[in-house]
């Protein structure tokens, strides 16, 4: 009887110990990521062979207190190596596991190397030598809480690698994940029609396949760990091997069982295909190219089961959001009857479905943590009949009072806006509390930046309500999802991996007052204009007919660009950043100014304001950041302490007849009018002059001021 360790991912370890007894094993014991077990040489074989969940099956030598690097040298040193393994092989220590006095694992690997080779040594041999890549013989190490767990790899490479893929597409599903899938969705005690409508590289129907028709998952391996291991008994093995093979050629001929993949992608429908003429089950499955929402249930039951991809593949959030409520409703209107279990690493997207789930369980693919949910749909759908919007889904029962808040807002504003001659403009700002977004249409592209949730809300909830956000919008606009992008401004928990996901670069030209202006939908937190500005930089173009101007703080350079189309004499544009300088520049060509009165500065503004008191602007537009701390400014800057400094050392710039706009966004702004007058600056508040109508419904973060030499 040997004692065994079997590895494998988080998530794993009922599936596996389960399988385990089945096969016979005892002494089973679940532990993190790995059950322990006993079994005897030829059971042990056929565990390798046949699981078809476990990474790793590792025989272990040793087990132990260890407190000091003397101790773990000792303990690998007192094992007798050369009755596991011949000299003449090359072999290698994988190290687990930190802490105590084992600071890094390559400190671990290399004891447990020279406490081998010394005792082949002085056993009066010469010692093995040692072979990273692909050594013959492989000793697992692991350390944690002071214990020492020394082992041989009795599998050899990781047994998920069953040896029937030829390539993959993206992102692949490992097999033993797939096939803790089949487990744990009760396929596999219940086989019967299964359905996987985002096939990919066909692993699940594949694994499927290889279970209905008895076939060893290991049967194509081409090498195990212990063929080089001293006590391998190859008639024993070979007996085993054997039995599988009849078991495969038996098991196909009788297997019953339909199976049927399908993918919108061709290619990776022709990559299933062939992995399954590798495994040997290419007869059983039917593959088909198709959209999942076109496709039809193959039997009146089944299991449907399935890994559907995410990201760029599929497109942004929204379009996400959209697909998974599609599938729901198909689901339901079409698949009763069926299971359905599905593995997501968004939770919010499962949610999507709008299907009460039997079980929801965590799964792990690689070191990605997934939801897997389990749904019985026992009959066809009882939804109410809802009207379907133009693109196709119905979605009535999803946020019904913002969608209609949205819907008031479009009739409110549009006829506004062509008024104004504007194409972009703020549509929603956190109108109901429970839906806490900020809403801008961009030309015909929506953004949505998310707001920070006050502590009181959980995280669950903050996020089940801007996934319906994304859901409802497209719809209630008559917009494509394509067209939508959330930002996440505050937050990083929650939708962070929204951002992630929409990896697009939208570019739109936009226009207000005559002006055009490039815009990034996606490449930046900010798009490249302030809407609540608007009126603020057609302020600064109507002042600016034959006057010399400089914009601070420039951003992309849209206030310059309205002091240039209003007919300044001269416009001095100074940012920080190169990048914005840069896009500045490119929003003068897009509306056709040039010519050296327009400058263009890359520098610290506070510092240009120290180097250039001489100069003299008849307009100055400055909108300083609320805070910052930049590496390239030389002290950390805020606008509530540093404002009136700052304005007393920049009105020298300003002519004797000048004016000044100040803008800020800052909350609770203060302005320190004694200080300013005292440096014979005199203030005006013009908030109600430069307020646009769409954000009066949040004034407070809009703060414009008008300074000139006092009298």
């Amino acid at each position: 009887m040997f004692n065994f360790f079997a590895a494998a991912p988080k998530g794993f370890e009922y599936s596996l110990a389960s399988e385990l007894k089945d096969f016979g094993a005892t002494d089973v014991k679940e532990s993190v990521a790995g059950v322990y077990f006993s079994a005897p040489l030829e059971l042990a074989y056929r565990i390798t062979l046949w699981t078809r969940l476990a990474s790793r099956i590792v025989l272990v030598i040793y087990k132990g207190a260890c407190e000091s690097a003397e101790q773990l040298y000792n303990a690998a040193y007192c094992i007798d190596w050369p009755s596991h393994f011949s000299n003449k092989k090359t072999f290698s220590i994988d190290f687990h596991g930190t802490g105590g006095f084992i600071n890094n694992t390559q400190f671990g690997a290399l004891k447990i190397k020279d406490a081998v080779v010394d005792r082949f040594r002085d056993d009066g041999s010469s010692r093995p030598d040692v072979e990273r890549v692909n050594p013959d013989f492989k000793i697992d190490a692991h350390f944690r809480n002071g214990q020492l767990t020394i082992s041989m790899n009795f599998s050899g490479a990781s047994l998920h690698q069953r040896g029937y893929r030829s390539t993959t597409g993206e992102a692949p599903l490992k097999e033993n994940l797939a096939a803790n899938m089949l487990v744990r969705s009760g396929w596999q005690a219940n086989q019967t029609s299964i359905l996987d409508p985002f096939c990919g590289s066909g692993t699940v129907l594949i694994e499927a396949a290889l279970m209905a028709a008895d076939i060893a998952p290991g049967l194509k391996r081409e090498k195990f760990g212990f063929e080089n291991w001293q006590s391998h008994n190859k008639a024993m093995w070979q007996s085993v091997l054997d039995e599988a093979q009849a078991r495969a050629s038996l098991g196909k001929t009788r297997c019953n069982i339909k199976f049927y993949g399908s993918d919108i992608e061709a290619h990776l429908v022709s990559i299933a295909k062939r992995n399954a003429e590798n495994a040997g089950v290419a007869d059983l499955i039917e593959f088909t190219v198709s959209d999942a929402l076109d496709v039809s249930p193959p039997a009146s039951e089944g299991f449907l089961i399935s890994n559907p991809p995410y990201g760029e593949r599929l497109g942004n959030v929204t379009e996400l959001l959209q697909l998974y409520y599609q599938l729901g409703d198909k689901f339901k209107k079409e698949f009763g009857g069926w299971k359905i279990a599905m593995l997501c690493s968004d939770i919010e997207l499962l949610s999507s479905l709008k299907l009460k789930a039997d079980k929801q369980m965590k799964m792990f693919n690689g070191a990605l943590e997934c939801a897997f949910n389990i749904y019985t749909l026992h009959a066809k759908s009882t939804r109410r009949e809802a009207v379907v919007l133009p693109d196709g889904v119905d979605l009535a029962d999803i946020a019904p009072a913002f969608a209609n808040r949205i819907k008031k807002n479009v009739k409110q504003l549009e006829k506004w806006a062509k008024k104004e001659r504007i194409d972009s403009y703020r549509l929603y700002d956190a109108d109901l509390p429970e839906y806490n977004v900020a809403i801008d249409k961009y030309v015909d592209y929506v953004v949505i930046q998310e707001y920070s949730a006050p502590a009181t809300i959980p995280e669950a909830v903050t996020k089940r309500r801007i996934s319906d956000v994304l859901l409802a919008l497209p719809s209630a606009l008559g917009i494509h999802p394509d067209r939508v992008t959330l930002k996440t401004r505050e937050r990083q928990k929650g939708t962070s991996q929204y951002q992630k996901l929409d990896e697009r670069k939208v570019e739109v030209i936009t226009e207000e007052y005559g002006a055009k202006f490039k815009l990034n939908l996606t490449g930046y937190l900010d798009t490249g204009l302030f809407l609540d500005h608007r009126v603020t930089r057609k302020l600064v173009g109507d002042k600016s007919k034959g006057k010399r101007v400089l914009n601070l703080f420039a951003y992309t350079g849209s206030a310059s660009v309205h002091a240039a189309i209003g007919g300044a004499k001269s416009v001095t544009t100074i940012d920080m950043s190169n990048t914005y300088i840069n896009w500045a520049k490119e929003n003068f060509a897009l509306n056709g100014l040039s010519g050296a009165k327009y400058e263009f500065v890359q520098a610290d503004c506070l510092q240009w304001i120290k180097d250039n008191s001489q100069q003299q602007f008849d307009l100055i537009f400055i909108d300083p950041p609320t805070f910052s701390n930049s590496k390239r400014m030389e002290d950390s800057w805020d606008v509530q302490r540093d404002h009136a400094e700052m304005l007393s050392g920049l009105i020298k710039l300003l002519a004797p007849n000048g004016e000044l706009v100040f803008s800020n966004n800052k909350r609770k702004f203060k302005m320190d009018i004694d200080a300013l007058n005292q440096a014979g600056i005199d203030v005006i508040n013009i908030d109600h002059l430069c307020l646009p109508l769409d954000y009066k419904r949040n004034p407070h973060i809009h703060n414009v001021w008008l300074l000139t030499h006092a009298k």
